[in-house]
């Protein structure tokens, strides 16, 4: 990955200006480089971190297993296309190892979590099984640390 997509990892909202200066190039190069980027698909798009724990949303977020039976023509890729359609995935990924696809999944409630793995995924021609992990608790979310370390500054007491 060059150097222009590691910066715009840490921070998209980084003005080209800034960028140019830590790139030695030029405001122009830089726009143009993320223009052809948007143009080819590397950049898919832009989007903010949320830690949704300091929200009161109260969403549910899954990580699901899922294995599957690959087509014979296309594989996995069928399936998984036809999984990743649905407005609960947020992310899917093939995997190597005891399963398949492995897909993020969000929703308002429990059961909403719940009947879209019962009543969408695993109703699926081709699909195996599932495993449902629900996420608890969020400690770093796309590189980004979402807790922050409290640091009581009282002086320590000593006897």
């Amino acid at each position: 990955m060059d150097e222009l997509l590691k910066l715009l990892r840490q921070n998209a909202l980084e003005s080209p200006e800034n960028l140019a200066k830590l790139l030695h190039t030029s405001a122009e190069d830089v726009r143009k480089k993320i223009a052809d980027y948007e143009a080819s698909g590397v950049i898919r798009g832009y989007q903010a971190i949320v830690n949704e724990d300091r929200l009161d949303l109260n969403r549910v977020r899954a990580v699901i297993e899922v294995r599957v039976t690959p087509e014979r023509e296309g594989g996995f890729n069928k399936l998984a296309t036809r999984i990743s359609k649905f407005p609960e995935v947020e992310s899917l990924f093939l995997m190597s190892g005891a399963y398949d696809l492995l897909a993020f999944v969000g929703g308002d409630n429990l059961q909403d979590v719940a009947g879209f793995v019962s009543e969408k995924l695993a109703t699926l021609e081709g699909v195996v099984s599932t495993s449902t992990h629900f996420m608890l608790k969020t400690f770093k979310d796309q590189g980004v640390l979402m807790q922050t370390e409290h640091t009581d500054e009282r002086p320590k007491v000593s006897p």
